[in-house]
């Protein structure tokens, strides 16, 4: 079976800190003004996202997994490994944290945990992310938190455009207000909510804090690992490597008129974050631009990118 790219639609989700950017952005149609996710490139059962084209147009990402396998390679995986959304913060999301596979296997039932991370797209002046805390044990934690003493406990961290972070399971945090990212996570979708400013719901509700099982996953003392990117550059072109662990290896592609890729990995995702160009797979060229979201599948050995454009790339 002839392979090409596999270019997908996105799902959508409503969230009560989402906004309206994810249309005037990136030219998506939104459920409301209130679309806080973009899920790209999802094989979840929360949101799969749908193929659009080639042979396995119709299916959904999860159906392909499972049904065409041979499109995915040897990696010996039984789930679908990871998801690709771009994030829409009008407001703040709520502090958080998330397991790591042994909790959500044990006490969730499901397959991953959630590690991930994040490539600011844009960003108000001064907005901040939470990242980390400041407790040293749980009691400490469990203190402030009953306390309200959240600027003693949270350590914020301001951001611009073109930041990254890793940010693994166990870590405490939260998106701050008038932030857009691209998140590659595991395929999960657990979160234990901490704090959520008190807000409520359409339905005059407060959303559901998850304390205890938060502070069962979250590392004590907190952990800062760095980062350090490894930059390639071509004479048209520069391919930068933002993170390489145990689940994803994640880049940013920022193609200057030509680049050149090898495909040397059973699949790879990509999304298009600017601009716009022309895709080369198998002799074959695709339009892509701010906003596609698409899958090299396993047996590319080679793809081109022509145009002005920037793309966040990732594999497990």
């Amino acid at each position: 079976m002839e392979r090409q790219p596999l270019f997908l639609q996105p799902v959508f989700k409503e969230r009560i800190w989402g906004g309206n950017r994810l249309k005037t952005e990136f030219g998506y149609e939104i459920p409301s003004d209130k679309t806080g996710e973009c899920w790209g490139i999802s094989a979840h059962p929360h949101g799969p996202s749908v193929i659009k084209n080639g042979p396995l147009a119709g299916l959904t990402l999860m159906d392909a997994w499972r049904e065409q396998r041979d499109w995915f390679g040897d990696l010996n995986v039984d789930e679908f490994p990871l998801l690709t959304k771009i994030l829409d913060a009008a407001d703040d999301l709520s502090v958080q944290v998330h397991p790591d596979d042994f909790y959500a296997r044990k006490v969730e039932k499901v397959p991953y945990g959630k590690s991930e991370c994040w490539y600011i797209i844009d960003c108000e002046e001064d907005a901040e992310i939470v990242f980390g805390h400041h407790a040293d044990s749980k009691e400490s934690f469990r203190a402030m938190v009953e306390k309200g003493a959240w600027d003693k406990l949270l350590r914020r961290v301001k951001v611009k455009p073109g930041d990254f972070f890793y940010v693994p399971s166990g870590t405490i945090h939260a998106i701050g207000r008038g932030i857009m990212i691209l998140e590659t996570q595991q395929s999960s979708d657990i979160t234990y909510r901490v704090y959520d400013y008190g807000r409520k719901d359409a339905n005059g509700n407060e959303r559901e804090l998850h304390l205890d099982s938060a502070i069962s996953v979250t590392h004590f003392p907190d952990r800062n690992l760095p980062l350090h990117y490894e930059v390639v550059r071509e004479s048209r072109g520069v391919v930068t490597t933002l993170v390489t662990e145990k689940y994803f290896t994640v880049y940013h592609w920022d193609v200057r008129g030509h680049i050149t890729r090898a495909m040397d990995k059973p699949f790879m995702l990509a999304s298009v974050i600017r601009g716009d160009g022309e895709l080369s797979v198998e002799g074959k060229t695709y339009p892509i631009r701010k906003g596609d979201h698409f899958i090299i599948p396993s047996g590319v050995w080679e793809i081109e990118i022509h145009g002005t454009c920037e793309l966040i790339v990732s594999h497990s």
